[in-house]
């Protein structure tokens, strides 16, 4: 996948700004204004605050600090943030379309697993892609031989080689890249690079054997591993915390837990919440009484949570309204969740007919309620709660192809305050600013992408 990240967009983009091996448009009209370039420039670096870090390192300015571009920042700006700047940018909407249909391609690349019959369909979507590019650029014009270099060729082989070996997670760079990197501070000597990388080499693999062989792998950690160090937190948290979180299934309720909570926490009376008759409503839906039977079993306090942790190497999401966020930091507040909603609702006579929709917000409370048994609600034991208060997004339009939704940016595009079980947050999402509107991005899915687990040293 390097030859796209590192050679195919960064040539689209020099095609684009004019700056292709002194190529003119031709016949053609795909360039895009210096200034416009440089809007794109400043809202790609903007939206790095509002992009969780989980979803990667903050993109730079594509223009003002292109360099700085690995191929880890070209894909995700390739995949999601391009097709939210570039909207509207052209003089003809057909160079978009032909940029994303390569985006709806590479989604299909990037796809954990691939059946065979899927492959035949991608050959044929690049062969296409090709064509067009070949129309549009390439012109057949024998003076403009270069907008074709080898790299555009090569796509044409991308389905035969995920045909002979697999997906493309199974054999791209990124692995070696990461290596390399490891490497790279072992060359002390100048004259003897080779000898600097082998004793290097040759050192690790020992002490790693010596780990290994006596159990050692925390006692020869010179630095505790990140991912083990949040794995203890997490741990430490849950055993303190003691929170089941319950799921209703077909024989009652079960613990099912999918998540943790993470400090900070405080305890809150709730007879004063604001939150306090989103909660009665929350507990009526859920145990199907009435409000006044709801208020019977509502406890006299709550603990209000932090932040979560959605377990199975799922997102930490922040409560936005719990603390103030420092002004460097990136927004990991936005979410996806999942509800059942009744079709029928707006005619009272027809059945219920439950359906799950997908819903997009900012979390704003995590609520534990501890709840003591109630026969007359079929609580058999006490019982404890997890709630989550989701401020919606009025979602306005969705991109034709892609999985982008918008919705406008002020109060016409803040939604209901929505009170779900916290089952119900499915993961992060970020945002891209695009004029009035907000774009939410969603990484979740089959898409696979390269996900560093730091070694010992």
């Amino acid at each position: 996948m390097h030859l796209i990240w590192e050679n195919l967009v960064k040539n689209l983009i020099l095609l684009w700004t004019g700056e292709f091996k002194g190529l003119d448009q031709g016949r053609e009209s795909y360039h895009i204004a210096p200034d416009v370039w440089k809007a794109i420039g400043k809202a790609t670096a903007a939206s790095g605050s509002t992009i969780p870090s989980t979803f990667g390192p903050r993109t730079p300015d594509l223009i003002a600090d292109r360099t700085s571009y690995n191929a880890d920042a070209w894909s995700f700006w390739t995949l999601f943030v391009g097709p939210v700047l570039l909207a509207r940018k052209f003089s003809q909407p057909k160079y978009y379309k032909h940029f994303v249909k390569l985006v709806t391609l590479l989604h299909k690349c990037l796809q954990f697993e691939m059946a065979r019959d899927e492959i035949p369909t991608l050959r044929q979507g690049f062969i296409d892609w090709v064509k067009e590019y070949e129309r549009m650029y390439y012109q057949h014009s024998l003076a403009r031989l270069s907008a074709c270099p080898v790299t555009v060729h090569a796509l044409l082989h991308i389905a035969d080689s995920i045909e002979a070996a697999g997906p493309v997670w199974a054999s791209w760079a990124f692995p070696m890249e990461r290596y390399c990197a490891r490497l790279q501070p072992a060359l002390r000597s100048r004259r003897f690079p080779d000898a600097s990388l082998n004793r290097y080499v040759v050192s690790a693999a020992h002490l790693q054997q010596v780990r290994l062989m006596y159990d050692l792998m925390d006692e020869l950690s010179l630095t505790p591993p990140r991912a083990r160090a949040v794995h203890l937190a997490v741990a430490e948290c849950k055993a303190f915390a003691s929170v089941l979180i319950h799921t209703e299934c077909e024989t009652g309720y079960l613990p099912d837990p999918t998540c943790v909570l993470l400090a900070p926490r405080r305890v809150e009376e709730i007879a004063d919440h604001p939150l306090r008759d989103k909660l009665v409503g929350a507990l009526a839906t859920r145990f199907d009484t009435t409000a006044a039977g709801a208020r019977q079993i509502l406890p006299q306090v709550l603990e209000s949570w932090g932040r979560v942790q959605i377990l199975n190497d799922g997102d930490t999401i922040r409560a936005s309204a719990f603390s103030k966020a420092r002004d460097d930091s990136r927004d990991a507040t936005y979410v996806r969740y999942e509800t059942l909603v009744d079709i029928n609702a707006k005619h009272p006579r027809r059945p219920i007919v439950l359906q799950k929709c997908t819903f997009y917000g900012q979390l704003q409370h995590l609520v534990v309620l501890r709840l003591m048994p109630c026969a007359r609600l079929a609580i058999e034991e006490p019982t404890t709660i997890i709630l989550a208060a989701i401020r919606s997004c009025v979602v306005q339009s969705s991109h034709d192809d892609l999985d982008i939704h918008f919705y406008l940016q002020g109060a016409a595009g803040i939604g209901s305050l929505d009170v779900v079980d916290v089952t119900c947050v499915q993961c992060l999402v970020g945002r891209v600013p695009d004029g009035p509107r907000w774009a939410i991005i969603d990484r979740s899915g089959m898409l696979s992408r390269a996900v560093y687990a730091e070694e010992p040293e």
